[in-house]
């Protein structure tokens, strides 16, 4: 179901009534999670999200996102847990082992075929057709996938483990699983032996050789189909996916040998004096927490890593932040009630000047857009001019005809060039062009055709622009050039009244520009730590906007013109930041 990537509708922040109602839910989906577990599944207090999107294939879908990583999605009213879920509550579901091999096509969009199945000394679980089941690799009980079964055990007995076993839904490696923090399953203990063991052993099941060929042949539903389909897909690929995990191979053993908190810490550490050290200056100062956190410290976490301070040991920003006071990295006060500032940075500090800045790396940069897993870059865009029908006496001379679209300096050329040619240059004024028949039709008014003989250079070509259609050329990097005709929409912010006179910004035509909204509405969600929802721009079909809680003009600033490197000219609405409170 997620093999392709999906359209996000709508991520907002969970209700208290919603997060109750899905704690029943779960509850009643999976009796074996007691309460405690119901309750760490579905923190009462932490931040929870519910993201609504629309899968490839048009389904609705609710994903409900807890700690950056989706723990749960529902489909027509039937909850499922994701992998993230399942690796931390293995027995959740029965669960039904593999080969390694099969996963790659599983992860393409494959169902599970039964001739894939390893049949376990136990045997297979007890299952009913329809049944929510999970799926482990040979070795490891870490689920990576998840299907419904499409017979029960009894028939996958007496087929003899022929056709179709489990519809897929959602695997390792998919795009859901690519919206979480990307982490490995990891590595639990089989309950029993695999077969592969086992059949080292006296007297142990054997496991059928003509079973193990059709492992190797993966019969598996349309796999030859699919595969065509994931290397031609434009979006992340399954070989990028693999080198993201690869890359990160070497540190791998030093990494499992911290636990997720330590690594954690040492990512706060990373980012905090990162952000000192390159992007906080002395004239920012005062800067509200949430700010150094949001527009800095996010900015400053590693591709391929997030940031998440309630996974740490402080818990908290304000703990983090008293604690480097204590160090006396920063100075932290409370310039309003309830709201804290960093006031001062003791940039001579040991902790920071020996900070060693980490290179970036030249396919991972901060931002990425979207799916596409490509590097943004802002695109050129040129404004051009075209020939309307009134004009093509005056342009047709060097070449060009109704339609044409030049540069502003090709116009000036032509002009320049059509008057000496005609021999239009005043003879006692060089800076007087005499306007023949042509030129007076072209840019002149009717009330002007036997008042105005002459004009000066200047006042001629502006006259001539004028009269020339608008058109624009975008072009972005390692793409051909795109001409349109008109003028090309800024990026428009807004400020809109909600219900109790809430505030919310507005941002529309970013896909002008090459930006995707659910892209943008993602990173201001985590830089804003606001609600973000893409919603249809009301009277258009295909356009779509970026709604944040709040006044949130300053961090759009920041991300539009710092991050993405757009021309502020292209930009309206950025003077409607908030002005900072006069100090006391």
């Amino acid at each position: 179901m997620f093999a392709k990537g999906f359209r996000v509708k709508s991520n907002t922040a969970i209700k208290g009534s919603d997060r109750r109602k899905l704690r029943a839910d779960v509850t009643a989906a999976f009796p074996t999670l007691g309460t405690d577990q119901v309750s760490d599944l579905v923190p009462g207090k932490e931040e929870l999200n519910i993201v609504k999107l629309y899968a490839h294939k048009g389904d609705a879908v609710t994903v409900y996102v807890s700690g950056g990583n989706p723990i749960l999605f529902e489909l027509e009213k039937n909850l499922y847990p994701t992998v993230y879920t399942l690796w931390s509550y293995p027995d959740l579901l029965p669960t039904f082992t593999t080969w390694p091999l099969v996963l790659e096509k599983l992860m393409g969009g494959a169902d599970l075929m039964l001739p894939g199945l390893v049949v376990p000394a136990a045997g297979l679980p007890q299952v009913q057709k329809g049944d929510l089941c999970a799926i482990a690799l040979v070795g490891n009980r870490a689920p990576i996938a998840i299907g419904v079964a499409a017979m029960s055990t009894a028939e996958m007995l007496t087929s003899g483990l022929k056709g179709r076993g489990f519809s897929v839904l959602h695997t390792y490696q998919d795009h859901l699983w690519q919206s979480g923090d990307k982490s490995s399953p990891p590595s639990i203990a089989p309950l029993a032996l695999d077969p592969t063991d086992l059949s080292e052993d006296k007297g142990s099941v054997q496991v059928d050789p003509t079973l193990q060929e059709d492992v190797r042949r993966l019969t598996l539903e349309g796999e030859e189909e699919i595969g065509e389909v994931h290397q031609a897909c434009g979006e992340k690929s399954l070989s990028e996916a693999s080198e993201d995990t690869s890359a990160g191979a070497p540190n791998q053993d030093s990494t499992d040998s911290k636990t997720l908190r330590e690594q954690m810490d040492e990512l706060l550490q990373r980012c905090f004096l990162h952000a000192l050290k390159c992007r906080v200056k002395k004239a920012d100062l005062p800067l509200l927490t949430s700010t150094f956190l949001g527009s800095h410290m996010f900015s400053c976490c590693p591709e391929g890593r997030q940031l998440d301070i309630k996974k740490s040991s402080y818990r908290k920003l304000s703990k983090f932040l008293q604690h480097m006071q204590q160090e006396q990295v920063i100075q932290v006060k409370e310039l309003s009630k309830g709201v804290e500032s960093v006031v001062a940075v003791d940039w001579k500090h040991p902790r920071i000047t020996s900070f060693v800045i980490p290179e970036p790396s030249p396919s991972s940069p901060t931002i990425q857009e979207g799916s596409r897993g490509q590097p943004y870059h802002p695109p050129d865009i040129k404004s051009l001019y075209c020939v309307p029908a009134s004009m093509t006496l005056l342009f047709q001379e060097s070449g060009h005809k109704k339609g044409s679209m030049l540069e502003g300096s090709e116009v000036r050329m032509i002009i320049i060039n059509y008057a000496k040619k005609n021999d239009l240059v005043d003879a006692d004024n060089k800076n007087l062009v005499k306007l023949d028949p042509i030129l007076c039709d072209c840019i002149l008014e009717k009330n002007e055709q036997h008042t105005v003989m002459k004009l000066p250079w200047d006042s001629l070509l502006t006259r001539c622009l004028e009269k020339l259609q608008p058109a624009y050329q975008v072009t972005f990097p390692g793409q051909d050039p795109v001409v349109k005709k008109g003028k090309i929409c800024p990026i428009d912010i807004t400020l809109a009244q909600r219900a109790s006179n809430k505030k919310v910004t507005l941002v529309r035509n970013l896909e002008a520009y090459g930006l995707e909204p659910c892209s943008v509405a993602a990173i201001l969600q985590q830089r804003c730590q606001a609600s973000t929802t893409v919603t249809p721009v009301p009277g258009t079909k295909d356009s779509l906007q970026v709604q944040i809680q709040g006044n949130q003009i300053h961090h759009l600033s920041w991300l539009l013109l710092e991050e993405y490197r757009l021309p502020r000219k292209h930009i309206q609405g950025l003077e409607k930041a908030p002005k900072p409170s006069k100090k006391k």
